[in-house]
């Protein structure tokens, strides 16, 4: 279990994460997403003790992750696939990680069959794709069997066999009672992948729930509607409260309404109507939805 409380980071008059509380729970996988400059890799590496806190905790089942000796035994993180010497083999890179924590060279043949890298044990990282440092970083990652797992961007230079394939991981892990949480830019890939998101802004806990909720939450449904007169069932909805967004001559989304809501109006109207489809919210709108205040930079504005 990781836990942070009253958790802070200032650079000078810069404040990076603003007493963030939350809690990632083992079972599950937990999404972390934010905007850029969010405070969510700053996160991370608080609670891995590579930053220390202005003020608040954060702790790795109880304990500060700095206070334990070899590390990756309790946690596994992967914060940066190129963070790497270029000049080692993937077998060196991790059985060195492997002699430091004390844990049996055996585990880098099995990490590295496990990630798909067995073939390219013997070659220099440096001849490495993104895909594949990704891969070996997460074996790394799983090196010491720990029970606590933290990546950060994983589907980076993966291509979708890759991206399946740590979809499956992540599952497995949290399967096994183990904690698994994951930051990540890639909504449509946290709407696969995770049972639970933690979403930060400016520094600050915005959500904390669980995947079907945050959609349900923050997101407006979207009823798509196919007329003849899209133009009068558009005037009839508005005065509902309903907004149609032209699709084309006769197709438009509505927002605002429910699909039974606008069955009953046009029906009342006298509207016929040959589609009405509701489609589920999406972890990506509501995302948009909820962050549209805390993003740093816009595309367009300027300074």
């Amino acid at each position: 279990m990781i836990e942070t409380i009253r958790l802070a980071k200032r650079y000078g008059e810069t404040v990076a994460v603003d007493n963030l509380t939350f809690t990632v729970e083992p079972g599950k996988v937990t999404g972390f997403l934010g905007p850029n400059g969010a405070g969510k890799s700053t996160t991370l590496r608080m609670i891995l003790g590579l930053d220390a806190p202005t003020s608040g905790s954060a702790t790795v089942d109880g304990v500060p992750f700095a206070d334990r000796p070899r590390g990756l035994r309790h946690v596994g993180a992967l914060l940066d696939a190129q963070d790497v010497h270029g000049g080692r083999s993937a077998r060196a890179h991790l059985s060195a990680l492997a002699r430091s924590n004390r844990i049996p060279l055996t585990r880098v043949e099995e990490v590295l069959q496990e990630v798909g890298l067995a073939k390219a044990a013997r070659r220099r990282i440096g001849g490495f794709s993104l895909g594949m440092k990704q891969r070996l970083g997460i074996a790394g990652a799983l090196l010491g069997e720990p029970p606590v797992l933290l990546f950060d961007e994983p589907l980076n230079g993966l291509d979708p066999e890759g991206v399946l394939w740590v979809r499956g991981l992540f599952r497995r892990l949290a399967e096994e009672g183990r904690t698994v949480f994951v930051s990540s830019h890639t909504m449509a890939e946290m709407q696969h992948t995770a049972d639970r998101l933690i979403v930060i802004g400016q520094g600050r806990l915005i959500a904390d729930q669980s995947l079907e909720d945050f959609s349900a939450g923050n997101a407006s449904p979207i009823v798509t509607v196919h007329t003849p007169t899209l133009a009068a069932l558009a005037e009839v909805l508005a005065t509902e409260g309903g907004s149609v967004q032209r699709e084309s001559e006769e197709t438009g989304h509505v927002t605002g309404l429910t699909a039974a809501r606008i069955g009953e109006l046009a029906h009342r109207h006298r509207i016929v109507l040959h589609e009405l489809t509701p489609h589920t919210a999406s972890l990506e709108s509501a995302f948009m939805s909820l962050t549209a205040g805390s993003v740093e930079y816009l595309a367009g504005e300027t300074r």
